[in-house]
């Protein structure tokens, strides 16, 4: 890979990585609920999780979606039906009478497997190959790969430092709550959003 498509790759990573999604607004909502040593695992599996995604993807996967097209329909009322029970579980994080998050955040395996299931990240991975390793050969997907897990560390990090400053600000359950249900409409408007560009 060129110097300069490396960091055209580069701008491309950060702006898709950076910007609002599911991954980015649930570990907010984390970091806020649960602080940034409890999110740890759910920070791991975004930023790991999803480059491991781009290597199947790039490497072929895409063709089974090509070859049965009804694997797109399933694939998108998985998606929504497991946002939905995010959002739901985002929404009711904190009790209503007591300050302190009940529940878990997600561990690091189910932040993997969010990967596969979120329309943001199958576009973000087909994007990304499309315009940067439309060869397929291994090393461009694995730049395309490595790319993604340098820059995804970055923000996954920031966007749940994000969420334990807003958690200062939250200093009463009623706050934390609205706050909660705040971030579970704003997940699920984001899903609306993905799915009317596809």
């Amino acid at each position: 890979m060129t110097y300069e498509l490396l960091l055209a790759l580069a701008g491309f990573v950060f702006g898709t990585v950076f910007t609002p999604g599911p991954n980015n607004l649930m570990l907010m909502a984390s970091g806020a609920n649960f602080g940034f040593q409890r999110t740890i695992p759910h920070l791991l599996g975004v930023a790991i999780g999803f480059p491991v995604m781009i290597l199947p993807v790039g490497l072929g996967v895409m063709q089974l979606f090509d070859a049965f097209p009804p694997l797109t329909w399933v694939m998108t009322v998985l998606s929504v039906i497991y946002m939905l029970w995010l959002a739901w579980k985002i929404a009711n994080a904190a009790p209503p009478k007591e300050g302190e998050a009940q529940g878990t955040p997600l561990s690091f395996v189910q932040a993997c497997a969010f990967q596969w299931v979120n329309p943001k990240a199958w576009a973000m991975a087909l994007g990304s190959i499309t315009l940067y390793a439309a060869s397929r050969d291994l090393s461009a997907i694995l730049w395309v790969s490595g790319t993604y897990l340098l820059i995804g560390c970055l923000s996954a990090s920031t966007w749940t430092m994000l969420g334990l400053q807003l958690r200062r600000l939250l200093t009463n359950p009623a706050q934390l709550r609205l706050f909660n249900w705040t971030m579970a409409a704003v997940l699920v408007v984001s899903l609306a959003a993905i799915l009317v560009q596809q």
